[in-house]
């Protein structure tokens, strides 16, 4: 299994992961060609620079003759991927995205003229569907977007097709999000891998005054994600370069074990004394788990005769939600010749103890029994597909690194099939179908 690995220690942004998929082996003319194809009055500028002695490529996007200018302390002028929902009075009924970061002495003229032209999720979504790029592309590049816009929205409380993207950061960000589809794409790997997220510290000026780093919308971006900062009083994680990671990354952490065949560095646009301003990407085929590995559990057990049906699944619910492996149950003779049910829960070890409690809590049982069991399992990971609605994760068993199972999540066809009204069978049909197509290619 191919395997690409974000390491974000000076944080990620659009430009930067341009840069790092540039310097790993994906074609700059390939990305210049797929800019050009968008009929964007936009163009990519790709050259090599250093950032505390790390030489890295770094990418800029150009819109309408004018590129990214870096200011120095905590605001600049950039008209990229930092983008930022304002809800204006009444006379603006949708709320606009704009430049995060935005030169206070050209304020009034930047928002003048960006009032004039605002382009809305729905439009930005038939300038992706329109572009010459492949389907699974589109849909990444669609993916990426929309968690975009839902975090505005969600952080403003609008609704996402309220979210309007002005005139020069929509199509900046859509250069960059287009071209981070289809280099990850071309890339060719299975997997995306990322370390936790360096989001720096200090504040940024926007057009609603100061904000403390990470901006409101990277923060709802990387919920469930781990972020720290060291110390550095600049923002280095970007919404542009949050969506990404929210969309491609399908777990975070350490680098997992495998054999380097590319690595490249995406450079930033400030060169960050004693702190290379970099993101280091390093692709490789995984290191293949032998077998199955082995652990112990603990067996939890009670007999159950006079409780409520209704309640019983409650109590599984509560089980689970405390962090049980699994729980199911099922049907027993009891004495008296009562029909009664064995409630079974898997647990580790360390909380067996806690859910005991817990079953004598919320059941009618007067006894639990103990025992514990060891236990093979396989290696499971999981993968992402697309398919006509969204994106699935599909959960892959390996035995000997072979793949022995595979499924589609069922939480992801259900949310899927309940916000399109597609039928949940098709849903999961489609995902299996993405998914052998994929291993096929």
């Amino acid at each position: 299994m191919r395997i690409a690995y974000l390491q974000c220690f000076s944080g990620i942004s659009g430009d930067m992961f341009l840069g790092a998929l540039v310097d790993a082996g994906v074609s700059p003319k390939l990305l210049m060609d797929t800019v050009a194809a968008l009929g964007l009055d936009a163009h990519l500028e790709i050259s090599r620079v250093d950032r505390s002695g790390i030489s890295a490529t770094k990418v800029d996007v150009w819109v309408g003759g004018e590129k990214d200018q870096p200011r120095d302390d905590n605001w600049r002028v950039r008209r990229d991927k930092q983008v930022h929902a304002r809800v204006h009075d009444h006379q603006h009924p949708h709320p606009h995205v704009h430049d995060l970061h935005t030169d206070p002495e050209h304020e009034d003229d930047a928002q003048h003229a960006h009032h004039a032209h605002g382009r809305a999720l729905s439009e930005i979504r038939q300038i992706i569907e329109r572009a010459p790029i492949s389907e699974s592309a589109k849909a990444r590049a669609l993916a990426i977007f929309e968690a975009l816009g839902k975090a505005e929205a969600k952080v403003h409380g609008c609704n996402i097709e309220q979210v309007h993207f002005h005139e020069v950061g929509a199509v900046d960000a859509i250069v960059d999000i287009v071209c981070a589809a289809v280099g990850s794409e071309t890339l060719g790997v299975d997997e995306w891998v990322c370390s936790p997220l360096n989001v720096g510290g200090g504040t940024v000026e926007c057009a609603h005054g100061r904000f403390p780093v990470p901006a409101p919308a990277v923060v709802e971006l990387l919920k469930g994600g781990p972020v720290y900062s060291s110390g550095i009083e600049k923002e280095l994680v970007t919404p542009t370069g949050a969506a990404i990671v929210s969309v491609l990354a399908t777990r975070f952490g350490e680098l997992p074990p495998l054999r380097v065949e590319a690595s490249g560095y995406g450079a930033g646009s400030r060169d960050i004394p004693g702190a290379p301003n970099v993101l280091r990407l390093i692709v490789g085929e995984a290191v293949q788990e032998s077998r199955q590995t082995a652990d112990t559990i603990s067996v939890l057990e009670a007999n159950l005769d006079d409780l409520n049906p209704q309640v019983f699944g409650y109590v599984m619910d509560r089980l689970l939600a405390e962090g049980a492996l699994d729980v199911f149950a099922t049907p027993a003779q009891m004495k008296k010749n009562r029909p009664g049910t064995v409630l079974t829960v898997l647990a580790l070890p360390q909380d067996a103890e806690r859910l005991t409690r817990l079953i004598f809590a919320e059941s009618t049982t007067l006894g639990v029994r103990m025992r514990e069991e060891r236990r093979e399992v396989l290696v499971r990971r999981s993968l992402p597909v697309q398919t006509p609605w969204g994106e699935v994760q599909m959960k892959l068993a390996n035995l000997n690194g072979t793949v022995v199972n595979y499924a589609p999540e069922y939480e992801d066809c259900r949310r899927i099939a309940s916000e399109r009204g597609v039928p949940l069978k098709r849903v999961m049909q489609e995902a299996i179908r993405a998914y052998l197509d994929q291993q096929n290619e």
